[in-house]
């Protein structure tokens, strides 16, 4: 299978209206590249990563747009043939008609075809088993090797969008609630992603998981983990909303029934939840915090004790910080 690649030079300014407008002829699912720095809830969804500083925006973007092609090289769009050739003189003439109320910058098109590509499954080649401590990681679609039956093992399949377990803050994570957990444990996960945290504590004896999440597509991953792992859908709570900010999912989620929250989110993140999250903690109970770059670390603690919580234990991994804190009885 090969694919027609139609990619536009424009403006950034002009990115919405562009694939909107060519929504309208059949071309679908654009894929953006520009220089525009990520918002603060796209950076919230992001959940750990600290991406490096990019390039200074130029208002430059380029719009691809992909169409399958049939067998003998030819292209169908909403269940009509039709070619290359017409399809740049579709979107010109589109481009064309916008020009007349809004500045599109160069509106150049260019065609290049693409061999098969899955693009929902191609990162999985970078993603194979590997050992967190005594913990055996493994995506779904890797068989358990024979000298590795018997030990603890956890099933992940991650999704394009959600954590491996193969990151520094997740492990740093790991280490914690290994340690601070009991057959009790009533754990919440906030920014649960693939749902890893919240499922090994489960693993480990934890009596029951609550996670919240930002993104929908969470919701289906932590299904597939929990499924992957024999972890039964009455010991794992999933809800989607801001914490932070969302009085209702605060009701929801509940007030001083939990025995440890972890939440391994960026650092900027971490700074208004903690005064929020308190609220859910029983007294006594432990925060497990990371997703913390070490340049962040003490506007992480400041937020810590601020909130009124004590500070047990900082560990490090490579340039990534957890803080651990307990809520005073």
């Amino acid at each position: 299978m090969k694919w027609t690649k139609f990619r536009i030079k424009t403006v950034t300014d002009a990115e919405d209206i562009i694939i909107s407008t060519l929504y309208e002829i059949g071309l679908e699912g654009a894929q953006i590249e520009d220089k525009v720095p990520l918002t603060a809830l796209e950076k919230e969804q992001m959940f750990v990563d600290i991406l490096p500083e990019g390039p200074e925006d130029d208002g430059i973007a380029y719009l691809s747009f992909f169409v399958e092609q049939k067998e003998d090289g030819s292209l169908e769009i909403n269940g009509m043939p039709t070619d290359s050739e017409t399809v740049v003189r579709q979107i010109e003439e589109e481009l064309a008609g916008l020009r007349f109320f809004m500045e599109i910058g160069e509106g150049s098109v260019t065609v290049s075809e693409t061999e098969d590509i899955d693009w929902i499954n191609n990162w999985k080649q970078y993603f194979h088993q590997f050992y967190i401590d005594d913990l055996l990681v493994i995506p779904s679609w890797e068989e358990v090797r024979e000298e590795d039956r018997g030990k603890k093992i956890l099933h992940i399949d991650p999704g394009t969008a959600f954590g491996t377990g193969m990151h520094e803050t997740t492990q740093l994570c790991i280490r914690q609630i290994k340690k601070y957990l009991t057959s009790e444990t009533n754990l919440l996960d906030v920014g649960t992603g693939s749902g890893i945290l919240a499922i090994l504590a489960l693993m480990y004896g934890a009596k029951h998981a609550t996670g919240t999440d930002l993104d929908p597509c969470a919701v289906e991953a932590v299904a597939q983990n929990m499924e992957a792992n024999g972890i039964t859908r009455d010991s794992f709570r999933m809800m989607i909303g801001n914490i932070i900010t969302e009085k209702a999912v605060q009701d929801e989620v509940g007030y001083e029934c939990y025995d440890i929250v972890v939440a391994n989110i960026l650092a900027d993140v971490l700074v208004p939840l903690t005064p929020v999250v308190v609220h859910q903690m029983k007294k006594g109970g432990i925060y497990i915090t990371s997703g913390i770059i070490d340049t962040k670390e003490q506007a992480v603690r400041e937020a810590v004790e601020e909130a009124g919580l004590e500070i047990l234990e900082v560990t490090y991994q490579g340039e990534w910080v957890s803080v651990t804190a307990r809520r005073p009885w």
